[in-house]
């Protein structure tokens, strides 16, 4: 079963069971994908659907820290339970043997060392970890591992 007809048959799970926030948040969810699918005339593969999912995270949680600094606690709690509903269809994460061994691969077959080899190692890794690490300390890794 696909990821994009999981998510279709939750969506209709959460309709018959009357579990509003969920359905919700798979709403929001199934237009995001729409909207990509309408704008770019492709059709969704499991990899573009985590990517979606991921960024929505992303923006779920920019909102808490301003919710919770504008005290505003209950709306980062419906902001928390989106995060829940989408951290469901994420891939499991990886852990950090896992990343640095990944990391190892990509650095040899890039080539080179040093920050310039840098943009190759980070192309090579990208599409292998997407929705299953924090990019952004994957880049630090990488750093680390080409400058060390």
């Amino acid at each position: 079963m696909t990821l994009k007809s999981r998510i279709t048959e939750d969506m209709k799970t959460a309709m018959r069971a009357r579990e509003a926030a969920r359905l919700s948040t798979i709403r929001l969810l199934l237009a995001a994908m729409k909207q990509k699918e309408v704008d770019e005339r492709v059709e969704l593969s499991d990899v573009d659907i985590v990517g979606i999912i991921d960024k929505m995270i992303k923006q779920r949680r920019e909102s808490i820290t301003q919710f919770e600094a504008g005290g505003r606690p209950e709306l980062a709690a419906a902001e928390r339970a989106e995060i829940d509903v989408l951290q469901g269809y994420m891939p499991q994460r990886l852990s950090d043997m896992e990343i640095d061994r990944l990391i190892d691969a990509a650095v040899s077959s890039a080539g080179g060392s040093g920050p310039a080899a840098m943009g190759k190692v980070m192309a090579a890794l990208k599409p292998q970890l997407a929705g299953r690490a924090d990019m952004g300390q994957v880049s630090a890794r990488v750093k680390a591992r080409l400058s060390g």
